[in-house]
């Protein structure tokens, strides 16, 4: 008698072949989902590149709170709608917090209802850099300072024109500076 569903050999079967998987792959399995078996943040955030500003983890832990640090150095997101900078608006511009560099403008600034602010693009193709995060177990492009390599949101294809994007940013990770007090400030 042939019966439908899942029997002792089915199970064994399908048993094996995950542990036989798991066992081939396992850091990357980890990593894919966010866990690299040390507490302390990747050196480079998981990006293979060097940025222009670099400082030690201590001297990172001296200048940023907790909360800066969790979310630039340890690629954390800060809780939604808590960020002030989410109605942010008139004419301004947004730092990076953890070194100063220019990111963002009002101007390209838009309210999204997502609990961040959000932006269509960045200040200039020198702002931003990129890289793929698998965090939740699938691809997303994540966002970091172009100067000093700090995690800041992530790009969804979900935003207004002209890009269609949505720049998604911890607002914790950005200083904004209305452009009648910028004086001195600089990229």
């Amino acid at each position: 008698m042939k019966t439908t569903g899942i029997n002792r050999r089915n199970f064994l079967f399908g048993a094996v072949s995950l542990g036989t998987l798991a066992a081939a792959t396992p850091v990357r399995a980890f990593e894919m989902f966010g866990f690299s078996g040390n507490k302390e943040p990747k050196a480079s955030h998981g990006k293979a590149e060097s940025f222009p500003f670099e400082l030690t983890d201590e001297e990172w832990r001296e200048r940023l709170t907790p909360e800066q640090y969790k979310v630039l150095r340890s690629e954390g997101t800060e809780r939604s709608c808590s960020s002030p900078l989410i109605d942010v608006e008139g004419p301004g511009k947004f730092y990076c917090v953890g070194c100063g560099h220019l990111l963002f403008a009002t101007e390209n600034k838009f309210y999204s209802d997502s609990g961040w602010p959000s932006f269509y693009q960045p200040y200039d193709e020198h702002s931003v850099g990129t890289s793929t995060d698998y965090k939740i177990g699938y691809a997303r492009t994540e966002v970091h300072c172009a100067n000093c390599g700090g995690h800041l949101g992530h790009i969804f294809e979900d935003g207004p024109p002209p890009t269609g994007l949505r720049y998604c940013i911890n607002g914790v990770a950005l200083e904004y500076v209305k452009d009648e007090e910028a004086g001195e400030k600089t990229k």
